[in-house]
């Protein structure tokens, strides 16, 4: 393997075309604020939302082409959240949003917990937890040594 001094140290953002801004801004401020993120920038046209790690724009579309699930491109982001509970949580306020869940709340890979849902244009989302339960098991088996 090449030697280099440089290294990626996280996703800083990821921005998107949307259809139609108003509905979309619209979505994605009520989504932001249940998910604990605030306005960083707006600009005509833009906007962005950050929770002080991640940062995720909406622009204007020129075109008015959609993107579906399974097409080339983007296949889904996901939203790690703190526990299974806020999993739930969320899937609870996106119901009662009228969002589309495509995928509901549940264990889809082994301790890997998550509910899967679309934005206006059809753009797959997901908030997951992953290795909760490994570490309930661990923090149990180092109280049980202690004890």
């Amino acid at each position: 393997m090449p030697k280099t001094s440089c290294r990626v140290v996280g996703i800083d953002h990821i921005s998107i075309r949307v259809s139609d801004y108003r509905k979309s801004k619209a979505f994605y401020s009520k989504l932001f604020t249940f998910l604990g993120f605030e306005i960083s920038d707006e600009y005509p046209g833009t906007i962005g939302w950050t929770n002080g790690k991640t940062r995720y724009w909406i622009a204007e579309a020129e075109g008015r082409k959609t993107h579906g699930v399974g097409d080339v491109g983007l296949h889904h982001y996901a939203f790690q959240l703190r526990n299974r509970r806020d999993v739930d949580e969320l899937q609870k306020w996106l119901e009662e949003e009228g969002a589309q869940i495509v995928d509901p709340a549940d264990e889809y890979y082994e301790d890997y917990y998550a509910v899967f849902f679309l934005d206006p244009d059809g753009l797959k989302l997901e908030g997951m937890k992953y290795g909760e339960l490994t570490e309930k098991k661990k923090k149990s088996r180092s109280l049980k040594r202690k004890g």
